[in-house]
């Protein structure tokens, strides 16, 4: 691929635009033209939008345009909506108009054969001959927190730490929104397309120098430029980690991938081990992202693979089986340390081992958290899986808890208050991470609340939690 610009920044001019025209725009609902001037109305954008169609005076409240040529104020961002062969004109308009970003949502290019490749070619050789940097074509857009930017959300999603790549744009648009519902938040997403200009190590060199991103996941289908990718790559993996799901492994998908983003799958073997010397986190399943992603937000990595789980019974089984499994170690307790543990459990709780088991008797949140202080100080214990502590939601499910509120609560209440604290607080004070399980969710649960705010992640398994950690103790060997 052609680096024909290497100055980044002007990727602001396509994730923080002040104006933007939609070149295609459609007053008809549903269609592509349509769309993006509703979704952008609908996030709160708040620059200038100008739709662009000859046969059209006004749009969703817009005055129109015949043509992009015909705009009088500046524009920072071109979405581009028409016919296929319409396009490369479109986006000639563009760079003498001086646009510096475009969007190519339109399909009909590489992915259908040769006649779209033709004209593929011919947009990249507008881009490197002008230096108008364009994402797509064939995408789904973008959606941008820092600029209030949305092309491919149907329905609000939240703000938050994670950008997300994904070269598929239905596919990733959907896990996107199933993430936001789950609670997790977007910084940047960006369908890619077929990467005919912009590629998914353009979008690492931008989003390794936004510190509003602490975490890029991306889901991948094929490269064009392998030694570009592991570049951008390691350089991003040593100031932010990337966590990413790999498409088109069987030779069926392969062939789909042909046929979707007109992306060659290449050898897994070779793509693996790339992988593995610039730092990636690769996981096995689409919708582990951002799962993953929670963990590397906000826990502390640790220097090492040796876990400690606090749990009853099968949990603990469980979990043990879940950490062997993925490469993490469970150190025996010593002799000390399992009698001191051992005092802060039920009577009827077995000696304190590895994994700790509370034998189906939960107590107080400040002796959970105690117990979990006492392997976080152990100098062969490098993070803890545990519970969230009992709630006294569960005890009373009518108590709505305000941390807010001055009133009193009831002892019982203001303890668990106050283990929750001493429990969120343990991961910065001794540097290392302690992620949660949680078997039943309540619909508001203050314990969770308070956890979340300390940078505890919340998983439903045990084979969850050993996921995160596992990611975790992986980070901390890029950067230990």
């Amino acid at each position: 691929m052609d680096n024909h610009n290497n100055n980044l920044q002007v990727l602001d001019h396509i994730f923080k635009p002040s104006a933007i025209a939609v070149i295609g725009a459609s007053a008809t609902p549903g269609k592509w033209g349509y769309l993006m001037i509703q979704r952008l109305i609908l996030s709160g954008y708040s620059g200038k939008i100008y739709p662009v169609n000859p046969n059209q005076n006004e749009i969703l409240g817009f005055s129109c345009h015949k043509s992009i040529l015909d705009i009088a104020g500046p524009i920072d961002l071109a979405v581009i909506t028409t016919p296929a062969e319409a396009v490369p004109g479109h986006l000639r308009d563009c760079a003498r108009r001086g646009i510096k970003g475009a969007v190519i949502i339109t399909a009909g290019f590489a992915e259908t054969g040769d006649e779209g490749a033709r004209l593929e070619d011919e947009l990249r050789s507008i881009a490197i001959d002008t230096g108008i940097r364009f994402v797509g074509p064939n995408c789904m857009g973008l959606w941008s927190a820092a600029g209030k930017v949305n092309l491919c959300f149907s329905r609000p999603v939240n703000a938050g730490p994670v950008s997300f790549i994904s070269q598929s744009g239905t596919f990733g648009v959907a896990i996107a929104q199933v993430a936001s519902q789950k609670g997790y938040g977007l910084r940047i997403f960006v369908s890619i397309g077929n990467q005919t200009d912009l590629d998914v190590s353009d979008y690492f060199d931008y989003l390794a120098s936004d510190d509003e991103t602490k975490v890029v996941t991306v889901y991948l289908e094929g490269l064009k430029a392998g030694r570009r990718f592991f570049e951008s790559a390691r350089n991003m993996v040593k100031k932010k980690p990337v966590v990413l799901y790999k498409g088109g492994r069987t030779k069926e998908g392969a062939r789909a991938t042909m046929s979707h983003t007109a992306s060659i799958a290449g050898s897994d073997r070779v793509f693996d081990g790339m992988c593995r010397q610039a730092g990636i986190i690769q996981v096995q399943e689409a919708f582990h992202l951002f799962e993953i992603a929670e963990a590397l937000v906000g826990s502390p990595i640790p220097r090492g693979n040796r876990v400690a789980i606090l749990g009853s019974g099968g949990q603990g089984v469980v979990g043990t089986d879940a950490c062997a499994s993925l490469g993490l170690q469970l150190p025996e307790l010593d002799p000390h340390t399992a009698s001191e543990i051992s005092g802060l459990l039920p009577g009827h709780a077995p000696l304190a081992k590895n994994p700790v088991d509370f034998a189906g008797s939960r107590r107080t949140a400040l002796q959970e958290a105690e117990i979990i202080e006492k392997l976080l100080k152990l100098d062969y214990i490098d993070g803890v899986i545990s519970n969230v502590p009992v709630s006294p939601q569960i005890w009373d499910p009518t108590l709505k808890i305000d941390l807010g509120e001055s009133m009193p609560f009831p002892k019982s209440v203001q303890e668990a208050i106050e283990g929750a604290r001493m429990y969120a607080s343990l991961p910065v004070r001794y540097g290392k991470p302690v992620i949660c399980l949680r078997f039943s969710r309540l619909e508001q649960d203050i314990m969770e609340d308070i956890l979340k705010e300390g940078g505890i992640p919340i998983y439903d398994t045990p084979e969850q939690c050993a996921r995160a950690m596992a990611a975790l103790v992986q980070y901390g060997r890029v950067l230990f």
